[in-house]
């Protein structure tokens, strides 16, 4: 015989349902015995970007047992809920923030080295080398696929709601609180190594002649080599930081 619960979504959780205009509860009937996990992830939510769970009024985890007429509220990491001793399922980021990012993101992670953040990325990364690397190195995983976020095995991630990168970047920087803790041209854009100053004579036989005589200070990548210095391009990048300071919180 069949049982049903009741679902309501809080906060940016509702971006999974474009066009569900009203906020009222989803109607959840199911079989048997079912952790309420089960119910948050068919509606089309995955458990990383959950931080609070509220069944019946009281504050319970994954694993809690659905029931038959249960209500659940279901809050994102940061909506502030009004009540005390809540159980938070999502872990705090622990230290610098470190991300791992899906094939569909090859720009976005170039911002994100950019204002000075470890982002891993490959082209031909898959969903199992994506896992993998988040519970080795303990990396939030950011993808535009749902379905990743719904593994056992992740932890912490985050879907990507806009398209455009560098949209994309400013709703990571507001989602996980990043402004203050980024620390531009600190990493370089193509395989996230650190950026050192070295010695101009030092790469001399690296540069054309042109770009020898007109700049005195370089920066290299330890990992790659790439030789990095302040030309037009780097006026852009800093243009393109100073668009971000609106949206600091």
């Amino acid at each position: 015989m069949s049982a049903r619960a009741w679902v309501r979504f809080h906060g940016d959780l509702k971006d999974f349902f474009p066009h569900k205009t009203e906020s009222n509860f989803f109607t959840y009937e199911f079989y048997g015995r079912l952790p309420v996990k089960h119910a948050i992830e068919s509606l089309g939510v995955p458990h990383p970007e959950v931080d609070v769970i509220l069944l019946n009024n009281r504050s319970v985890d994954f694993t809690h047992p659905l029931c038959d007429g249960d209500r659940v509220l279901v809050y994102p990491v940061l909506e502030k809920v009004g009540r005390p001793h809540l159980l938070h399922l999502c872990p705090e980021i622990e230290g610098e923030p470190r991300f791992v990012l899906d094939v569909h993101l090859g720009k976005l992670v170039r911002l994100l080295r950019l204002v000075g953040f470890d982002a891993l990325y490959r082209s031909d990364f898959h969903d199992e080398e994506i896992l993998r690397i988040a519970e080795r190195d303990r990396r939030i995983i950011l993808t535009r696929d749902i379905g990743i976020l719904k593994h056992n095995r992740a932890k912490r991630g985050y879907w990507l709601r806009a398209q455009e990168p560098r949209k994309q970047l400013g709703e990571l920087l507001h989602h996980f609180r990043l402004y203050g803790r980024m620390r531009p041209f600190c990493r370089c854009l193509l395989c996230n190594g650190k950026i050192e100053a070295v010695e101009k004579e030092s790469v001399l036989r690296f540069l054309d002649g042109g770009i020898s005589r007109e700049y005195n200070e370089f920066y290299r990548c330890a990992s790659c080599g790439k030789i990095y210095w302040k030309g037009t391009h780097y006026r852009g990048m800093k243009d393109f930081l100073e668009e971000l300071k609106p949206f600091r919180s």
